[in-house]
């Protein structure tokens, strides 16, 4: 997930056929076709509903546990660590990872393209001289940026955990681990293939599309340019490709037959496209009716911030469910929801247990609450609680 997620995290929510025609004959027409029964399920019968279609997305359990960075629970997001872990313990999906470019055009697997909290950069003094202050989707932000660095030059680098407060013993494995690439990952997903017996699955984000295409690094068509090299740009290619700019989505729609998905930040905010073409709509225009019949006509799936599908009242406890994923499911879209994680300070306020920072909360509540609305999957940072959760949802 993107820099949206971040604020959110930190200061609370407020709130064979080109160009996908195959992928939304595909997904809509299990969605519809499945009629009014599975939407209004109620309990473990919603969970085993399969609602995507023989084959592709369809073969995916469901709700769908989606391994965030990787299981970065438990070591250092985007790294190959990371994503093993989340096989390991079973993940459907590993989303790996958040694609970013390098200097010399290739991409690398980083949260953000600002890599000073995610990797021991401030400890090299060769790059003391690459620390600037750039304007990031309108935020300043002041760090060491992946577009100025070639690729092995980053490969001299290590990554270490991001949020070490709420995650100090990840910090262990600080240093183990060098920055992947994206290319790296479709390699990694054919050997695990391989090995396992069984289609392991990835998610891969574009972030920020616009602010790359403006430096000549237009992520879009480098993208579909590996996926095209490894054969993985097809309607039932086990890789999801997401971001939360909508017209990245759009572009990318002209390129491969993957499935597309397009994420969903708070309520009142707007996506960055938006703000540079002067479209005025915000998230909460976009997940009205008619602005999901639009997101419908050229992606698959949404992935809304959770505050989306079950607001936060003051306090940051759960209200009411919203009508969103009845109504994206009217229009045959699937929702994979952002993200859970069993540490207090994530949860809501509900269903937390005491004040430790890095103590577990009652997640599983949290999981039983959030099921129960029918979402299709949830990106999580602990996979293994996830299946453990959707395991007793579906035995109800």
């Amino acid at each position: 997930m993107g820099t949206q997620e971040s604020n959110a995290i930190t200061g609370g929510i407020a709130g064979g056929m080109t160009g996908g025609a195959g992928r939304r004959a595909l997904l809509g027409a299990a969605v519809l076709g499945a009629g009014g029964a599975v939407l209004g399920m109620a309990g473990p019968a919603r969970a085993d509903g399969a609602r995507h279609g023989a084959g592709g997305v369809g073969s995916l359990p469901k709700p769908t546990i989606i391994g965030h960075r990787g299981a970065s629970g438990y070591r250092p997001e985007h790294t190959l660590g990371s994503y093993q872990l989340a096989l390991d313990m079973g993940a459907d999906i590993v989303e790996a990872g958040d694609l970013v470019p390098t200097k010399d055009g290739h991409l690398v697997c980083r949260h953000e393209p600002e890599i000073g909290g995610t990797t021991d950069v401030a400890a090299h003094p060769e790059f003391a001289g690459r620390r600037k202050t750039k304007v990031l989707d309108g935020v300043s932000t002041t760090g060491w940026f992946t577009e100025d660095f070639t690729l092995a030059e980053l490969k001299t680098l290590r990554a270490i955990e991001r949020i070490p407060a709420n995650r100090p013993h990840n910090t262990l494995y600080n240093g183990r681990w060098e920055i992947p690439t994206f290319e790296e990952v479709l390699r990694w997903q054919d050997e695990q293939t391989r090995e396992r017996g069984k289609q392991v699955w990835i998610y891969p984000e574009l972030k920020h599309p616009t602010y790359f295409r403006k430096q000549g690094l237009a992520l879009e068509e480098r993208v579909a340019k590996l996926l095209r090299k490894y054969r993985k740009d097809r309607r039932t290619s086990p890789v999801i490709l997401q971001s939360f700019e909508p017209t990245s989505i759009e572009r990318l729609n002209k390129l491969v037959d993957n499935p597309l998905v397009v994420l969903l930040s708070s309520a009142d905010s707007r996506p960055w496209d938006f703000v540079e073409t002067g479209d005025p709509r915000t998230v909460a225009d976009l997940v009205k009716p008619a602005g999901l019949r639009e997101i419908a006509s050229y992606a698959q799936g949404i992935g809304p911030t959770l505050d989306l599908v079950i607001p936060r009242d003051a306090q940051g406890n759960l209200t009411r469910p919203t009508t969103l994923v009845a109504d994206a499911h009217k229009v045959g879209l699937i929702l994979h929801p952002y993200t859970l994680r069993n540490e207090n300070p994530f949860l809501p306020a509900n269903f937390r247990k005491g004040t430790d920072a890095d103590a577990y909360g009652d997640v599983f509540g949290a999981y039983r609450t959030y099921f129960a609305t029918g979402i299709d999957g949830v990106f999580t940072d602990q996979p293994d609680t996830g299946l453990l959760a959707r395991e007793d949802f579906r035995n109800g």
